[in-house]
């Protein structure tokens, strides 16, 4: 493909994305992935090359564009090697009107840098959220140590502060190797790790994954028990959910239960475990924006009324999962979100409302204290964003 070609495709693929985007659509590789599957005379350098161009559009505008055109334009503005290739070619885009819009650049929606400035992300902070993200794994106890993985794969870094993680470049296919084809490795980010270990889980213990998805907390909280005790991985996205039973199996995990549960009907359909559970887990639906380096559409999809929604489920969640806690047990909550009104803010709230819980310490090796919780972000930790709370029943 040409340059001009290469441009025009990724200005189409913009197109889509932030139609999806506007709508609640696919996400930004689902519709790459499509894409290129309608595209087959692309080669993989034209892939490629495609790709980082529709990423580094997306990375530059704050706002969703008006169209891909005009996000490439604002690309082009940027970087002047581009424009050459606007040149009305058969296969290209048309020659470059300079009255024709151009898409603003920026880290968020005003509205959403807003609540991050006011959440204390600082500008530094941020830019730093739409960095390119590396490829973290982590080393399945089950099946595996560390020390030997690191042995067999000279460009993974050990990070001293998660203990079961390996560091790898972005672009590593980490999925083509025999070690996570048998499970010895998960694609999991350190900082994901880090907040599945503060959940403390032990063997035998009874364990809810409140908000399980398509499993990956539960897999390492299941490694954490050494696959004994109860594990119970609850969602209410069928088709997320289903995919656990694979994984687990390829992980060697046999402690873990899946459970499909009705909106809005979880507290009926769990109240044979109301104050039988150890530790349970909420690992909430919610904004995203810790997760923009690998997501960077997500922060056109958001809206104040989504966030309330959000922040609404979130209080549900805390309120469902607080009954399933025995007297004595710990309720571990989990954002990917840098908001205030998605972590400090719900864990104030909560802790209002139920008298007796307390606040412990979640003992991370890294991470700064935010309200009662602890917060990690991509500039200070070198993690995708989370904040963590961990809080004792009466």
């Amino acid at each position: 493909m040409t340059p001009a070609a290469r441009i025009q495709t990724a200005i189409e693929l913009l197109d889509a994305i932030a139609a999806a985007a506007r709508d609640q659509g696919p996400a930004a590789d689902t519709i790459l992935a499509r894409g290129f599957a309608s595209r087959r005379y692309a080669g993989s350098k034209d892939r490629r090359a495609i790709r980082e161009l529709v990423y580094d559009a997306i990375r530059l505008c704050g706002e969703r564009p008006e169209s891909g055109r005009a996000a490439m334009l604002a690309l082009a503005q940027v970087r002047p090697d581009l424009c050459n290739a606007f040149d009305g070619s058969s296969y290209g885009p048309a020659t470059i009107d300079p009255a024709e819009p151009v898409a603003s650049a920026g880290i968020a929606p005003d509205w959403l840098a807003a609540q991050l400035t006011a959440s204390g992300i600082d500008a530094a902070e941020q830019a730093a959220l739409l960095a390119r993200a590396p490829l973290d794994v982590r080393a399945n106890r089950l099946k595996a140590r560390r020390e030997a993985l690191a042995a067999r794969f000279p460009d993974a870094e050990p990070l001293a502060f998660a203990p079961d993680a390996l560091r790898f470049p972005p672009d590593t296919r980490i999925e083509d190797t025999v070690e996570f084809q048998t499970g010895q490795i998960e694609v999991q980010d350190a900082g994901s790790q880090l907040v599945s270990e503060a959940a403390g889980v032990e063997p035998g213990a009874t364990v809810i994954d409140l908000c399980a998805g398509a499993g990956g907390k539960t897999l390492a909280l299941g490694a954490a028990m050494a696959n004994n005790g109860l594990l119970l991985a609850c969602d209410i996205d069928r088709a997320r959910l289903s995919r656990l039973p694979a994984r687990a199996d390829r992980a060697g995990l046999s402690c873990a239960s899946p459970m499909l549960l009705d909106p809005g009907r979880e507290a009926e359909q769990l109240d044979a475990f109301v104050g039988r559970a150890d530790v349970v887990v909420i690992d909430a639906p919610c904004s995203g924006t810790g997760t923009w380096r690998r997501n960077p559409e997500a922060r056109w999809r958001l809206t104040p009324t989504r966030l309330e929604r959000l922040a609404a489920t979130q209080r549900h969640l805390l309120a469902v999962g607080a009954r399933l806690v025995r007297p004595g047990g710990t309720l571990l909550y989990v954002v990917c979100s840098l908001l205030d009104a998605e972590g400090a803010d719900q864990i104030d709230a909560f802790l209002r409302e139920h008298g007796g819980w307390a606040a412990v310490d979640p003992a991370l090796p890294v991470g700064e204290a935010r309200g009662q919780g602890v917060r990690l972000t991509p500039g200070a930790h070198s993690t995708d964003g989370f904040f963590v709370a961990k809080m004792q029943a009466p």
